[in-house]
């Protein structure tokens, strides 16, 4: 195959011969609406376009997050993943489509090759469009597709065609440039966050009433400017704060406090913590190489100064401490995320790395040229030994020992709770991947929901850790009282997942009609740290007692 011929992986628009030698195949449309309609962190092997009718919330793409806008674009490249996110009580529609995307390459034999990676349309926000456009094309398209006519089906494929066609145009539109905006403001938030500023200042960039433009950014944003501007500051400082030699006042002065005193009870009140104490805290520049090692750490109130972190892999992580972590690694699950991540610690040079024993030995030599390396082995201890492991070698026992009276009065006080409700209900867990299902229970399952909890195993289930395949009518023959599901985030299980809940034998099984079924994580059921078993105990009373997150 010669040079021309072969598979490309990234396309720019801009180019002009580029578009006549791409091709565009519709997967799928769906259209999704509600007052808290949200869609999980999922990889998707094909090209998404997400077009929202209307609503406020979140769109991520990748490790980008996007403030949702009414009448707006949103691309995901393949082998990338997305989520959406609603604000709570808002109601929320948008359509998403799935593609396929083929470039013709080659010379006389001309071929048409799948089109991999980011495509520079296909990335984050491309536009916002005039509904009265769009709204019709989205509306065929779905309504074509759905047909039972393949006549009809065949007619979605053209009219989403149609629909890329406006959208391109509006993207091209998009790149001319303009002039004062509210992405410029929200921007020059970011890089000024050490000058003065003040409403009327913010205002006055866009020619707007200082009234008007706070509500067309919280609008926009979710939040008000002032609001948005000390979470900047608050998120920027904790960043210095991982810094050696800094002084208080000096971070002050540069997220934009003269006064380091009433930096000092703003920090308290945003945060929860005086600044001096989340210093001394973040001073150990501790890396967690894996995400368990991330849940080893946390509960010895060590955040670490590195760690793997992506909106998919690492969810929870990410949500809650990407502003606290200065060095995010690769978590991204590919061949090359070790060598990545050992870069990044070559660049970064932290004092400590507390790694899975389990690691190669390569990876080994050239992390312990870096640092000092504490293994910490995943199989063979509990996740109780693993953290007295951990806290030991860190001289943190004691922290340790009080964490976990904590966890044991938690967990007592949730099996009293839950079997307050469920009695003497059997519960099973069950794992949804491809086409697949699986009666499932791993090291966390057995030891805190079945152990911890005593909540009730169907008698068949006797053992501490099981896999095994059921079909559909297996599964609606068990009787089970509770049943849990862990559904696997990628497309052709979603997919598998949303047919099943419309056969009548997963309708007509008792867990389903009495609504006692319930939505699992992987993270953290599928996780085996000490901050993981924590949430299993929470969330299981959540979602049990109906309180459900």
């Amino acid at each position: 195959m010669t040079r021309s011929e072969q598979q490309p992986d990234k396309m720019n628009l801009n180019e002009g011969s580029a578009m006549a030698g791409l091709m565009f195949r519709l997967r799928d449309a769906a259209c999704l609406q509600g007052g808290a309609l949200s869609i999980p962190p999922q990889l998707t092997q094909s090209y998404v376009l997400i077009y929202i009718r209307q609503g406020q919330g979140s769109v991520t793409i990748g490790e980008t997050m996007h403030r949702m806008q009414s009448h707006a674009i949103y691309f995901c490249p393949a082998d990338d993943t997305f989520s959406v996110d609603s604000d709570e009580g808002i109601d929320t529609e948008l359509y998403l489509f799935r593609m396929d995307i083929y470039q013709e390459q080659g010379g006389f034999k001309r071929r048409l090759y799948p089109l991999r990676g980011e495509l520079q349309l296909c990335k984050g926000e491309a536009a916002t469009l005039p509904s009265d456009t769009l709204v019709p094309l989205c509306e065929s398209v779905l309504h074509y597709h759905e047909s039972q006519d393949p006549l009809e089906r065949f007619r979605s494929q053209f009219t989403f065609e149609q629909l890329l066609y406006h959208v391109m145009q509006c993207y091209r539109m998009k790149q001319q440039p303009s002039g004062s905006t509210l992405e410029q403001v929200r921007m020059h938030m970011e890089r000024h966050l050490d000058q003065s500023m003040t409403i009327e200042q913010l205002a006055r960039r866009m020619d707007l009433s200082p009234k008007y433009f706070g509500d067309v950014f919280k609008k926009h944003y979710g939040m008000s400017p002032m609001d948005y501007l000390t979470e900047l500051r608050m998120n920027r400082a904790k960043l210095l704060m991982a810094k050696p030699n800094l002084k208080l006042r000096d971070i002050a002065h540069q997220v934009g406090y003269q006064d380091e005193f009433y930096f000092s009870r703003k920090f308290k009140k945003e945060i929860g913590v005086a600044p001096t104490v989340y210093m001394k805290r973040r001073h150990r520049r501790v890396a967690a190489y894996s995400l368990n090692m991330i849940g080893l750490l946390l509960p010895l109130q060590i955040i670490p100064f590195a760690a793997p972190l992506h909106p998919k892999w690492t969810s929870h992580y990410y949500r809650t401490y990407h502003a606290d972590i200065p060095v995010h690694l690769r978590a991204y699950r590919q061949h090359d995320a070790s060598s990545s991540k050992i870069q990044e610690l070559q660049a970064h040079r932290p004092e400590l790395i507390l790694c899975p024993s389990e690691v190669s030995e390569e990876e080994k030599l050239q992390l312990e040229q870096i640092a000092t390396v504490y293994y910490i082995p995943a199989q063979g201890l509990s996740w109780r030994e693993q953290l007295m492991l951990t806290a030991e070698l860190l001289g943190e026992t004691e922290e340790a020992e009080v964490w976990l009276k904590k966890y044991e009065r938690q967990a007592v006080r949730a099996r009293e709770q839950l079997h307050a409700i469920v009695q003497e209900g059997t519960c099973l867990v069950i794992r949804i991947t491809r086409n697949a299902i699986y009666a499932y229970s791993n090291r966390a399952i057995a030891e805190v929901f079945y152990g911890d909890l005593q909540m009730k195993p169907l008698s068949i289930y006797s053992e501490a850790l099981y896999e095994e395949r059921l079909t559909l009518d297996a599964l609606s023959n068990l009787d089970v009282d509770h049943l849990f599901v862990l559904v696997q985030q990628e497309e052709e299980t979603l997919q598998h997942w949303e047919t099943m809940q419309y056969d009548p034998r997963w309708q007509e099984m008792k867990s389903v009609r009495l609504h006692h079924f319930y939505r699992l994580n992987s993270d953290p059921w599928r996780h085996y740290t000490a901050d993981a078993m924590e949430r299993v105990v929470k969330e299981t009373l959540h979602l049990v007692s109906g309180n459900r997150p």
